[in-house]
């Protein structure tokens, strides 16, 4: 059958799907991938930008440098989605296509929590771009690390900014003249893995980091510096570091493809209710963490569908629902989870202890990527 492929957002999951597909079926891919941005940045590397470890420029890996056989990227903003007819409309151009695959990820949803626009947030490279020139003038007083709502992108995150943040005003000798509390809408750090949260709830006691659970940030009051909580609560602050609500992106919305507030996929072959269309990543109801691993795992499984479609070489394989994500512990050191969600009947993650060997394994798991999609 005919094979014209559009894969909407150049993430973890358009990336390698667009690698995958290119690698499979070469000049005949036919694939158009389509991203607003100019640049891919690893979510982890915000992290890095925003405790001075990397600069934001350093850690943009421009799409010029994405050449697969097979394959166009374009720089366009997608403006309306049409499932049925497997149309998208963008900025600059009107697309249709066979096989229509939405990786557009999770948008920050601002205005649901009041007072956040005025605020800091490090999820977005802005944000974390802005905080790297703020954090070193930060000296005393409590620092609230805020999550506003669930769910939210790699999820260790917040705990890996606590501990970090902790590193940071030791080493400027102002560590004894703050404090820092870190508020969560979970049970615990990293619900599926009781051993990697029993680890990081440890590493918070042993730091003084009054850990919040089962609470969510309603709103911020940047004038009064007051954070208050879903229970009714409030916590004063110096400094807050928010993580947003997430959100689909209004183009997704008003598609009719969200339903509950992402898009409903069978959770093992990603294909949603639409013929021949699919969704990945962020954007994906699948039960399964918002992590770029889990969308690259999610990619492999649409690539050999759509090449079974096309080709009718091979079986499709299924979404394996499993991942593995390195965790910032401070010191230079980095744990690992290994979570799996559909092999046995409920979710698991087996945790590894923090050590300078496991940083390593990151830093092959980001130098494999950059050299596989960008040839950097």
């Amino acid at each position: 059958m005919s094979g014209r492929i559009l894969v909407l957002g150049a993430g973890f999951g358009g990336l390698e799907l667009a690698t995958l597909l290119s690698e499979a079926l070469g000049d005949d891919a036919r694939l158009t991938l389509i991203d607003k941005s100019d640049a891919f940045v690893f979510g982890f590397a915000k992290l890095d930008v925003m405790f001075g470890r990397a600069t934001l420029e350093a850690a943009r890996l421009p799409y010029a440098s994405f050449i697969k056989p097979g394959v166009r990227l374009l720089r366009e903003t997608v403006t309306a989605i049409d499932p049925v007819t497997r149309r998208v409309t963008t900025n600059a151009s009107v697309h249709d296509c066979d096989f229509l695959v939405v990786a557009l990820g999770a948008d920050y949803d601002f205005a649901a929590t009041p007072g956040l626009d005025r605020g800091n947030e490090f999820y977005s490279t802005v944000g974390a771009d802005r905080l790297r020139e703020v954090l070193p003038n930060f000296s005393k007083g409590r620092v609230i690390v805020g999550v506003c709502g669930a769910p939210y992108k790699c999820p260790p995150a917040p705990s890996e900014c606590a501990l970090m943040l902790h590193d940071l005003l030791t080493a400027r000798g102002v560590r004894s003249h703050c404090e820092i509390a870190m508020v969560l809408p979970l049970p615990s750090p990293v619900p599926p893995s009781p051993d990697t949260s029993k680890a990081l709830v440890a590493a918070f006691a042993e730091r003084g980091i009054a850990f919040i659970p089962d609470r969510r940030v309603a709103s911020v009051d940047p004038a009064r510096r007051i954070a208050s909580l879903d229970d009714g609560g409030e916590l004063s602050y110096e400094l807050f570091l928010g993580v947003p609500k997430h959100r689909a992106p209004a183009v997704v919305e008003a598609s009719g493809m969200a339903e509950a507030g992402w898009v409903t996929v069978n959770p093992r072959t990603l294909e949603t209710k639409f013929p021949n269309v699919y969704a990945i990543g962020d954007i994906a109801n699948t039960g399964t963490p918002k992590a770029g691993v889990f969308a690259e795992a999610a990619a492999k499984a649409v690539a050999t569908s759509l090449v079974s479609h096309i080709r009718g070489e091979r079986e499709a394989s299924l979404y394996s629902g499993a991942g593995t994500c390195y965790i910032e512990f401070g010191g230079g050191r980095v744990g690992r989870v290994d979570i799996d969600f559909f092999s046995g009947p409920k979710p698991t993650g087996a945790y590894h202890e923090p050590s300078a060997a496991l940083r390593a394994d990151k830093e092959r798991f980001s130098a494999s990527r950059r050299a596989r999609w960008f040839a950097l």
